[in-house]
């Protein structure tokens, strides 16, 4: 009889080449509790690793626990940053992370991060310290300049990829293109649509011309509509294009020589940008509309006629992104036509407005649900929304994995019955059993809360604002949504009861955010000191807390780590530990 093999008994090589095929992140977290042997094996062969909090653990502790990364990826402010709750100066700093990387990952070739400051000096630091550099994304990143970015672009000769997905740069040169020697050939990626001033155009066409395996080129608004036919015409394989500004006088060798240099992109697949466009100048990308699959024109102030002639042409589109000029009749022409969509993003033009400007209503949602059969990703912003439309939507849609409806005005009931929307989004996570990430609005009770912990156990993310009656509410979530990792709360009647109850689940979360609610501070203290592997972070930019201990906080922010309480806190953040009254004090 043979011996039954153990999984132990296997040769390491055997198991680092199996472990290779595995690349969720959760998968080989689990491969690495089976045993002692297969920790050792997996965190010497892992090659990349995310951190979600770059406070949740230390760079020195990730670089012991795996020696040979060869990519990082690391976040760091709080989602709400996006919305400018996150005060300036709050943290969220990358080059303790650079400089201990310098001497644990000699060989490291990808950088990316996301709500991180980042310096000029980071980036000299990686574009003299990592040899064979080939990857620097830069989403939602402030703090550094073009000059930053020319030593990246002079010192990395195996620059593949370089994105500066919606950050916040210093822009005194366009020049800094020039950098890029020659000899760079290497590039795959660029994504300079972030960048306000103008690029030098000749240095930009120098480097497209000699990159043939270009794919990405996502321009700023800057480089002129004329110009956008050239780099097409030097770049035919493109895959992905952000054009720049898409306006000129009418002129027909304009029209001309753009139709024909879009004609010549038999790859194209994803257009974005789309800056002060001209509606004459649209039916030249027409003839690439067949085989995009992704569209952005959340920048794009394309009226609803010219978005209907548009998203007609383009049958195979699975991700669109769009203002709400697109109205109900262009999403009504969105579900005829474009059977394979899978994500959706709608985009307010005038948030700010009295009175509604675009024809934009729940229907047209409702008729995306009903013409999209694989539709899974929705954020929508409206002004009114109702039970039914709602209720429709999760039954046409139960695959669901991603909804957020953004209803314009706090606290806005179901404009038919004037009734809270808790029945509608009861029947979104009841209907929609894979639903990871949610966003409430519109008026709603404790009810909604109830549904939300009864039925959401995949729930991974969720935001609140103005919304539930007590602290019940809190507790619902807290206590029902077994998967919860993210909850963003804003102007919510919630405060210590739930709170205090629930601490253990904290623990089990990545990070809690909760602003203009009803937390006392001695209840922040409280759990700072009960759970020592948390950090209670207290934000209040008008002073100490512990002076005016009979309102609420203003901001509170609590995440789970493993590298204690952070170093660089300014003077308005209050870490609630068990000395944090030594420091108010």
């Amino acid at each position: 009889m043979l011996k039954k093999m153990s999984y132990s008994s296997l040769p390491e090589d055997v198991l680092e080449h199996v472990f290779s095929f595995v690349q969720s992140d959760k998968d080989r977290n689990v491969i690495s509790l089976v045993c002692k042997s297969w920790y050792e094996i997996e965190r010497w062969c892992r090659r990349r690793i995310f951190v979600g909090n770059c406070y949740a653990v230390s760079p020195r502790m990730a670089i012991r626990r795996f020696p040979e990364v060869r990519s990082v990826e690391l976040k760091g402010k709080p989602h709400f940053a996006d919305f400018n709750l996150v005060p300036e100066g709050w943290g969220g700093y990358v080059y303790p992370w650079i400089r201990a990387m310098v001497g644990g990952y000699p060989w490291l070739e990808e950088i990316k991060l996301k709500r991180m400051v980042v310096t000029d000096e980071s980036l000299e630091l990686i574009a003299k310290s990592f040899k064979n550099f080939k990857v620097l994304v830069l989403s939602s990143c402030e703090g550094f300049s073009t000059h930053g970015l020319a030593a990246i672009a002079a010192n990395c000769k195996n620059l593949k990829e370089l994105d500066l997905w919606e950050s916040d740069v210093e822009d005194p040169s366009g020049n800094w293109l020039g950098n890029f020697p020659d000899t760079c050939t290497s590039l795959v990626s660029l994504n300079i649509a972030c960048l306000g001033s103008e690029v030098s155009f000749s240095a930009l066409e120098r480097l497209v011309v000699r990159c043939p395996n270009l794919r990405t080129l996502r321009l700023n608004r800057a480089v002129p509509l004329e110009k956008l036919a050239h780099l097409l015409l030097r770049a035919p394989q493109l895959v992905e294009l952000g054009t720049g500004t898409y306006s000129a006088d009418l002129r027909p060798d304009i029209f001309s020589n753009l139709a024909g240099a879009f004609s010549g992109c038999k790859e194209l697949k994803s257009l974005s940008g789309f800056w002060d466009v001209v509606p004459a100048y649209l039916p030249a990308v027409y003839s690439v509309c067949s085989g995009l699959t992704t569209l952005n024109l959340s920048y794009a102030t394309i009226q609803s006629p010219d978005l209907i002639k548009l998203v007609s042409q383009c049958p195979k589109l699975q991700c669109l992104w769009v203002l709400d000029y697109i109205e109900d009749s262009g999403l009504e022409a969105l579900a005829a036509t474009c059977k394979d969509l899978r994500e959706l993003r709608v985009f307010p033009s005038e948030p700010f407005g009295d009175e509604p400007n675009v024809s934009l209503t729940e229907q047209g949602l409702v008729l995306v649900s009903e013409g999209c059969p694989k539709l899974e990703s929705v954020l929508y912003f409206c002004r009114r929304m109702s039970n039914d439309a709602l209720v429709t939507i999760a039954k046409n849609r139960p695959s669901m994995i991603r909804f957020r409806l953004c209803i314009i005005d706090p606290q806005t009931p179901d404009y038919l019955t004037l009734e809270p929307l808790d029945v509608g989004f009861g029947a979104i996570v009841q209907h929609c059993k894979d639903l990871r990430r949610l966003s409430l609005s519109g008026l709603l009770t404790d009810r909604v809360f109830e549904y939300i912990g009864t039925y959401a156990k995949k729930l991974e993310m969720l935001s609140v604002a103005f919304a539930g009656e007590s602290d019940l509410g809190l507790h619902h979530v807290l206590s029902g949504c077994d998967s919860l990792r993210k909850l963003e709360i804003m102007d919510c009647p919630f405060g210590d009861k739930a709170l205090l109850a629930n601490a253990a689940k904290l623990e089990t979360m990545r990070s809690l955010w909760m602003s203009s609610c009803s937390v006392s501070f001695e209840a922040c203290k409280l759990l700072g000191q009960k759970m020592p592997r948390l950090n209670v972070e207290v934000i209040d930019e008008s002073g100490p807390p512990d002076s005016r201990p009979e309102l609420p906080v203003k901001k509170l922010y609590i995440y789970r780590t493993v590298a204690g309480r952070r170093i660089d806190m300014p003077g308005f953040v209050w870490n609630m530990g068990e000395d944090s009254a030594l420091r108010l004090s």
